[in-house]
This record gives C-alpha cells, structure tokens and sequence, in this order.
C-alpha cells in the first residue's frame, strides 16, 4: 500500500516492498507514468531487497506544482524522500525520467549512491522543437492526444499484438497523468543537458537499453556508456522504450544480476 510523506515542500507518494532489512533499490518512474511500471520487477526484487517505489513529481499520486520544473528539482524530490524516509543510500534504478533523475543525483549526492542502473534513458533529449510540439498538444488537445504517439515509441510492433493486457496498463498510467505535471516535466526534459557531468559518476553503473529504442536510442545509452567509466552496457533485442514490461524476464535477470554483484 503507496503512503505519502512531505518532502522538498511537497507531497511524495511512495511504497515499501519486500524485507525490511534488505538493501534499498529504488525505482524512479518515466514521463506519462507511476510507480506501477515496475510491478513486473517486484517478484524478484523483493525476493532480497528493499524496495522503495516512488512517483515523480506531477505524477502518479505525488503533488504537482506550478512548472516549469527542472532535472535537479526532481533530483531534490528524491534526495529529500531518502531523507524524509531515515535511507542514507540506495541503489538506484531509473528508467527514461527516471534514468535522468538518477543521473544528476549520482553526480550532486554521490555518497547517497550505491549504484546506478540507467535505463532507456540520455543525458540530453533534443530537438527542443519536438518538445515544444508536444507541450503545445498536451495544452490544447489533452493528454489522450499524445497517446497514440506514445504507446508507439514505447513498444516494438510486435509487442502491441502480444502484449495486449499490458499496454492497456500502460495506457490507464498514460491517461492518468495530468497536463500540468506533463508539461512542467516535459520542459525540465527539454533542457537538459547534463552530458558534460558524466565523468563525475563514480559509482557501479550499468547501462541498459531496448535495441529498438527510438525516444532514447542506443546511441544515446553508448554516450552514457562512453561517459561513466566503467560503466556496464547491455543492449536488451526486441524491445522499445519500457524493456521492463516488454522483456520483463530478460530485464529483471539483467538488473538482478548487476544489483546482486554490487552485495
């Protein structure tokens, strides 16, 4: 059951899973979703560690405020719940949003650090006009409008024959976000440019991506790759953008696997 603390001014709504005494993984969510896209992984993670799931800020049931916002303002929202919740470090997993999250706090709070799992994610995300474009939509047509678009950047075609029951998940978490939380996330996205910082990532950091990826392409992760030394880089085949629903088994043997080398 999610609960909700006051952290960096505002309401963060969290959940705890799996042994109390257990290593803390964290999971930090994607644009245009919650802390429910990491259901898939929460049979195996739970099996030895503490899970802390978390939703963004203007998303899921955590408060949105006024935009825009900014990487580091939402990097603060995570630091600020570890603190809020007595973890001084964690091992930190972030998908797409939530790989640039993970990025800038192991680059300002290394120390809260454990390790880094960067998923379908970048360190910048040009073109500004593309993100203009879709904040302009999401204004004037409603999130319903950048759906259709969406689901298809998210997964391969095959997926949207054979993965019927979870795309239509993934579409309830779609609808569910509002245009003020999307916009104002949309515009921390669209000005990012956190690549020159790469260098400064010390900790274990494995980077994944779906070979099919078009929103964060695997050039994109082999900048990241490139950038953190000693970084670890696998290349997960026929999968999109959330390889975590759409490969959840080869994911979830991937990430354990990494987390488990880091004990």
């Amino acid at each position: 059951m999610s609960s909700r603390i006051k952290a960096n001014g505002i309401e963060i709504n969290y959940r705890f899973d799996g042994p109390e005494r257990g290593p803390v993984v964290m999971l930090s969510n994607s644009l245009m979703s919650n802390y429910t896209m990491w259901d898939d992984q929460m049979a195996v993670l739970t099996e030895k560690y503490r899970v802390l799931r978390y939703d963004q800020r203007g998303h899921g049931g955590t408060e949105t405020t006024p935009g825009p916002y900014t990487i580091k303002l939402l990097t603060d929202d995570a630091c600020a719940l570890m603190e809020a919740l007595g973890i001084d470090a964690v091992h930190f997993v972030g998908l797409s949003m939530g790989g640039f999250t993970a990025q800038m706090l192991a680059v300002l709070h290394p120390e809260k650090v454990l390790s880094l799992s960067l998923c379908d994610t970048a360190c910048i995300m040009p073109p500004e006009s593309l993100w203009n474009e879709r904040i302009e939509t999401a204004q004037s047509q409603g999130i319903e409008a950048l759906m259709p678009g969406t689901l298809e950047r998210w997964f391969t075609p095959p997926f949207h024959q054979t993965g019927v029951e979870q795309l239509a998940k993934v579409r309830e978490m779609i609808l569910g976000t509002g245009v003020d939380g999307y916009v104002a996330c949309a515009e921390a996205i669209r000005d990012m440019a956190i690549c020159d910082d790469l260098g400064k990532i010390a900790v274990p950091t494995l980077v994944l991506v779906g070979e099919g990826d078009p929103a964060c392409p695997v050039s994109s992760a082999e900048v990241l790759h490139d950038g953190i030394q000693g970084s670890k880089f696998i290349i997960i085949p026929q999968a999109a953008h959330l390889p975590n629903i759409e490969q959840t088994d080869l994911f979830n043997e991937i990430l354990v696997n990494f987390l488990d080398q880091q004990q």
